[in-house]
């Protein structure tokens, strides 16, 4: 008997994966409440579903208008979902044991290394502590500066309301807003196209969500420690060069468009490029509307959504430490060289081999799931590969396509936002039994390549 319930314990991708969905399960019946909904209104089980499975995994397309929809409870049980899968709930648990000084078990520290991609236990609920310890501090600061700001045109309880609510989704890169309820108001941040200090307290909240809580760590410690891990020093350079490259292509590709940059002053353009391009890979916010750019703009997004953000954050993406893996290696290759270098350190194989996994899993994942809505939905090939990109890489981008979904659509794109905040190599892990490991070796053989 004891070897059977031995053989029943979940493993920590198993734990992750049934947590999430009990996150998504709780969320989408307080969302179905009628005091979740402003006014007379309701809102069905699917679009519940819908959004609290967006909200759980940090994704931010909504099927309906979160300002003008929901209540105020709505728009708390809407935040909550987006702090807690953010932060992620093994993190927000081991906060609670920690408050009753209960000690933390083995088998839930490898739940949490599980859930912030870490190396090893060791050491793991310092991390933890760390990741609360600098979320806390960076949601209020980023909490405080809009309220500061928006205390100027709204109601201080408002004003104040609003930075938190703001500063959570950003900081989370979930990019949900609560201006849609404004009928004088663009929805996002729109109306701040050309306001520096809400575009730059925006893209500092999206850049510290992203980048992942291991590499603040480092940044923290850098004064005192003069050095930086390979991870962060990969990290850093890799998300500061498709920030600007991001940002240089959209700014030329939008140029001359009378119904994005065109009409804006220099500044206004640049703010614009910078935050787009900085939004684009997992946050979902914008101060330009993304149905009126040029289709190659538009698919250039879906390259830097594809990328996403960093491991151990709450972004999504195959993640820019893969990307930058698989530009290794084929610059590798082209110069003859059997091996990975990156800043004078060798790559190992079992990690090419990862990024290489994972990337062509997403990749077919985001084909098939391409391939399915453009039968089911009616909308334009382009829409549809963008928003399954955008699902998958929760990254919250939409170019239209998720308010007008079928219900097949919405339970379809709501599968595919908890494939991507899990990623599709740890529900492999759930779903096939790791094999034994092979006491022989295969004959080598040789084929064609190229």
């Amino acid at each position: 008997m004891l070897n059977k319930i031995r053989r029943f314990r979940l493993s920590p991708p198993q734990v992750l994966a049934l947590g999430f969905i009990l996150m998504i399960v709780t969320g989408s019946l307080l969302l179905s409440l009628p005091i979740s909904v402003s006014g007379e209104g309701k809102m069905t089980w699917i679009d519940a579903l819908f959004m609290a499975t967006s909200a759980t995994c940090v994704t931010g397309l909504s099927v309906i208008n979160t300002g003008a929809h929901l209540s105020t409870f709505g728009e708390i049980v809407l935040i909550l979902l987006v702090q807690i899968g953010g932060l992620g709930f093994m993190t927000m648990s081991t906060l609670i044991a920690l408050v009753l000084r209960r000690r933390i078990s083995f088998q839930e520290r490898l739940v949490l290394q599980e859930a912030m991609n870490h190396e090893s236990t060791e050491g793991i609920v310092r991390l933890v502590r760390k990741v609360l310890i600098y979320a806390l501090y960076i949601e209020l600061a980023g909490a405080v500066l809009f309220t500061i700001r928006w205390s100027f045109e709204l109601p201080i309880g408002q004003a104040v309301y609003f930075g938190i609510f703001h500063s959570i989704s950003i900081f989370n890169n979930a990019g949900f807003d609560l201006f849609g309820g404004f009928s004088d108001r663009p929805g996002s941040l729109m109306h701040y196209v050309e306001d520096p200090f809400v575009n730059i307290v925006s893209m500092l909240l999206v850049i510290l969500g992203g980048i992942g809580f291991i590499v603040i760590s480092d940044l923290l410690t850098f004064p005192k420690n003069k050095k930086l891990t390979l991870h962060s020093k990969v990290v850093l350079s890799a998300s500061a060069a498709l920030i600007f490259v991001g940002a240089l292509v959209i700014l030329i590709f939008e140029f001359t468009n009378t119904h994005t940059l065109q009409p804006l002053s220099p500044v206004g353009k640049l703010l614009s490029s910078l935050l787009q391009s900085v939004s684009s890979r997992s946050a979902g916010i914008n101060t330009i509307d993304i149905p009126s750019m040029r289709q190659a703009t538009q698919f250039f997004i879906i390259i830097l959504m594809f990328i996403g953000a960093s491991p151990g954050s709450s972004g999504g993406g195959i993640k820019v430490t893969t990307f930058v893996i698989l530009v290794g290696a084929v610059l590798a290759m082209m110069r003859g060289n059997e091996e990975i270098v990156l800043f004078r350190r060798r790559i190992s194989k079992d990690r090419i081999y990862k990024a290489i996994t994972f990337t062509l899993l997403s990749f077919s994942l985001i084909v098939i799931s391409t391939i399915i809505l453009t039968i089911t939905e009616r909308f334009s090939f382009l829409g549809v590969l963008f928003e399954v990109t955008s699902a998958y890489a929760t990254a919250g981008m939409s170019l239209g396509l998720t308010s007008q979904l079928t219900e097949f659509g919405k339970v379809f794109l709501a599968i595919l936002m908890f494939v991507g905040r899990l990623g599709p190599v740890t529900l492999a892990y759930i779903l096939i039994p790791l094999p034994e490991k092979e006491r022989y070796r295969h004959p080598e053989g040789k084929i064609m390549i190229g």
